[in-house]
């Protein structure tokens, strides 16, 4: 909404003349400080998460698609403002000379990994020529140390992918990642693989899930950016749907806690969206999601989105897909309820 002195003067003698209405307070970081959506303009593709070391880092991807940014904070709140550090930019020439998109931050045998999708550049169809890179830091704190080219992600043939995510469960590591596979008419899968080092696959990978339902083939045929959580003797991997319009949306694959993770039987598809649009919220095509919590421990569902439906152009030249966070809560079967997007302004 926009404020304005007239409307706070109208909203104030409102106020005097309504009755008392007891009403819950602002969701507030553990500083005291509001946590406001949108958290951070214009970067897409958030990935947010506490360490260890009791910080939040953010990263995504910026609207120039040319560099990637690390940011963190004491708070959740505290991410709005805080300084953002350049860790790597595209090069000059050769396969990660053109977009970069939807970095992830993982540390992963003592070593910070920065996945991330690269394409060349130079214009035309071969800019999404789009594979999966990663950057180490030789330190370790990944704000201070120096960032350098890891290597190429090795996966079972070479193809379009990207939006690579790593977790641990059950003590074995494993690689989450969106690939298009010959054969099959869409624009991009799911797959899971073991992890045997932080570019080299374990297994063979498990197609998880491929787009046919009505809300995942929206514009394009697409399952992307996984993400992955563990609640209540379930796992879950969120993944985004659809063109990235409007109709950006939330799909889920669910499974048992002690189930074989590479058999794809075991997982169970939502039959339509976990989450998607809001109109009355004016919260439009939430995707491309991650989880943290609060400093109160609980649960924080982080995604991307826009302020408005209407787009002029390509989409992903748009630069508005902002950086927001909510609470979500869990239904009596124990899966996650993300409830709709929640409109701009302080939780």
């Amino acid at each position: 909404m926009d404020f304005t002195r007239r409307t706070i003067l109208a909203g104030a003698t409102a106020l005097a003349a309504a009755p008392v209405i007891a009403r819950k307070p602002a969701l507030r970081s553990g500083s005291g400080s509001l946590i406001v959506n949108p958290l951070v303009r214009q970067r897409a593709d958030a990935q947010v998460f506490r360490h260890t070391d009791g910080w939040y880092y953010m990263t995504g991807s910026v609207p120039e698609y040319d560099r990637l940014v690390l940011r963190r904070s004491r708070t959740l709140a505290g991410l709005a403002t805080a300084q953002e550090r350049v860790l790597w930019r595209h090069l000059s020439s050769g396969p990660m000379s053109g977009f970069l998109w939807a970095p992830e931050l993982h540390l992963i045998d003592g070593k910070w990994i920065m996945y991330f999708a690269a394409g060349p550049s130079g214009g035309g169809e071969d800019v999404f020529r789009i594979r999966t890179y990663a950057v180490t830091c030789d330190g370790a704190d990944p704000m201070t140390g120096t960032w350098s080219v890891l290597g190429q992600l090795q996966t079972a043939w070479d193809s379009f992918n990207l939006d690579s995510t790593s977790f641990v469960h059950r003590g074995v590591r494993y690689l989450a990642w969106a690939q298009r596979e010959d054969g099959i008419d869409t624009n991009s899968n799911l797959y899971l693989a073991p992890l045997k080092s932080a570019l080299t696959l374990g297994a063979k990978p498990a197609r998880l899930t491929v787009p046919t339902l009505d809300w995942e083939v929206r514009g394009f045929k697409v399952a992307e950016a996984p993400a992955f959580l563990a609640r209540n003797g379930q796992v879950f991997i969120t993944y985004s749907a659809s063109a990235t319009d409007a109709r950006y949306c939330m799909g889920m694959l669910s499974a048992k806690d002690d189930a074989d993770l590479m058999n794809p039987a075991v997982w169970t598809k939502s039959p339509q969206p976990v989450f998607k649009s809001s109109p009355e919220h004016k919260v439009f095509g939430p995707g491309h999601n991650s989880f943290t919590v609060d400093e109160a421990g609980r649960d924080m569902l982080v995604y991307h989105a826009r302020d408005y439906e209407n787009i002029s152009g390509d989409p992903l030249f748009d630069p508005n897909r902002h950086t927001r966070v909510q609470p979500f809560k869990y239904r009596a079967d124990g899966s996650p309820d993300f409830g709709v997007p929640l409109a701009n302004g302080r939780l």
